[in-house]
């Protein structure tokens, strides 16, 4: 049986994470006793998503390379390292961080695990700042597909791999 992911309202400090955040929204999935933090949250979130979610990336990568825009893997070392195509930014057991900035925008994925050993719960909070016009354009462009993505992945936590 599928998990269901819910959006909720982000109950982050914005902020802190990406002050100057204009975007800023959070989806939920329980998972009961599973004993997961965020780091195999967030693993299990980016690198067991379906192939669609993969060539998605591709195009993206293909589309915003002329225009000078970081690609997968591109940028300076992460101090977490890497998950999948993402930065790690800062982690703790319940909390991971990951992102980078941009020339048109910044990001942050914040992967939130909660709750007590009977119900847990894991959250995750995508914070965006555009810097400008192609910033502005590239978060209309990908929209709709962002919210389509995120439910995908967070229900990958629950259950990994096929």
């Amino acid at each position: 049986m599928r998990a269901t992911v819910h959006e909720v309202a982000p109950e982050i400090d914005a902020s802190t994470l990406l002050a100057g955040a204009q975007f800023a929204d959070a989806f939920r999935v329980e998972i009961g006793t599973a004993a997961v933090n965020a780091r195999e949250a967030c693993t299990r979130m980016v690198l067991h998503g379906p192939r669609w979610i993969d060539a998605l990336l591709r195009l993206r990568n293909i589309l915003v390379r002329p225009f000078g825009l970081k690609t997968s893997g591109e940028g300076a070392p992460a101090p977490g390292g890497m998950i999948g195509l993402f930065p790690v930014l800062s982690e703790t057991p319940e909390q991971l961080v990951a992102g980078f900035d941009d020339l048109h925008l910044d990001f942050r994925i914040v992967v939130d695990v909660s709750g007590d050993a009977a119900s847990r719960q894991v959250t995750s909070t995508t914070l965006v700042r555009t810097h400008n016009l192609l910033g502005r354009t590239y978060l209309a462009l990908i929209m709709p597909f962002h919210k389509l993505v995120v439910r995908n992945m967070m229900g990958r936590i629950v259950e990994p791999a096929r």
